[in-house]
């Protein structure tokens, strides 16, 4: 059983519901109803929007473990995927790759470098790395509203960072980049340019003879990857955990074929 982060909003709202009808059918219980109302809503609205988080400390806590039919196992924690194949564990992590670049907004020299510094990273890496990116149309519709919401929370981010007695530079240049990108997007749009997103994402395997090794090692080949595309590119990258981390996974097999659906499972 895969746990959806929407069986537990949904699960919570249903609280939050009846709470707020056992404050109209038994007024005795209107104070109880109430907490029970206010609880229902803040914690359907905290897993609709952090479930990604919620849900890993919850299996975690409760020491779950699911099984799929393919004979693949997901831990309590859901950081990592494992499966048994011949008496040898094999471990799956996924990182999350944000860019705030396009290759079109650079010139020929500079793609050059970008290049460059990109297979000099992947070069230095020893093991076997996926490098996976979705590229799609974004859908018009709202999109000019969420990407000026964006530009204003990494304008946000960027002037706290320069308020900082020691700014961290490259943080600074993160930010800086991000901010740019939404600015240039926006700009695009006036000039009536179709937008396009992107979803990158790094897996990496390794083995071990026990799950425990296994997940020791990937975490490592993690570690190594995370700290290698972040300095080399300057791109933020994050490990992947709880349904985040089923996304990618059932992407190995089968990509959302909208950009609708892509857009709703980010």
């Amino acid at each position: 059983m895969q746990f959806d982060t929407r069986i537990y909003a949904y699960g919570s709202a249903a609280i939050g519901l009846l709470g707020a009808l056992g404050c109209f059918i038994a007024p005795g219980w209107a104070v109880f109803g109430g907490v029970l109302a206010a609880f229902g809503a803040v914690m359907s609205l905290a897993f609709y929007k952090y479930g990604y988080i919620l849900v890993p400390l919850i299996t975690q806590q409760a020491k779950v473990i699911q099984i799929t039919d393919t004979g693949y196992e997901i831990p309590a924690a859901q950081d990592v995927i494992l499966k048994n194949v011949h008496g040898v564990y094999y471990a799956s992590m996924f990182l999350g790759v944000k860019i705030y670049e396009s290759t079109t907004d650079k010139s020929p020299e500079e793609n050059v470098v970008y290049t460059q510094y990109f297979e000099r990273a992947i070069s230095s890496v020893k093991f076997v790395t996926k490098v996976a990116m979705l590229v799609y149309v974004k859908d018009l519709s709202e999109f000019r509203t969420k990407i000026e919401t964006k530009h204003a929370e990494a304008q946000l981010r960027l002037a706290r960072e320069r308020d900082k007695p020691e700014a961290d530079v490259l943080k600074l240049d993160r930010y800086e980049r991000e901010v740019a990108m939404w600015e240039n997007q926006i700009n695009k749009l006036t000039l009536g340019i179709k937008p396009m997103g992107s979803v990158t994402y790094v897996m990496t395997t390794a083995t071990g003879v026990s799950k425990e090794a296994a997940t020791a090692a990937v975490k490592s080949q993690a570690n190594e990857l995370r700290a290698t595309i972040s300095n080399a590119l300057n791109v933020e990258v994050v490990p992947l955990t709880g349904e985040e981390m089923m996304k990618c996974f059932d992407w190995e097999h089968m990509i959302p074929p909208t950009q609708q659906e892509v857009e709703q499972n980010m």
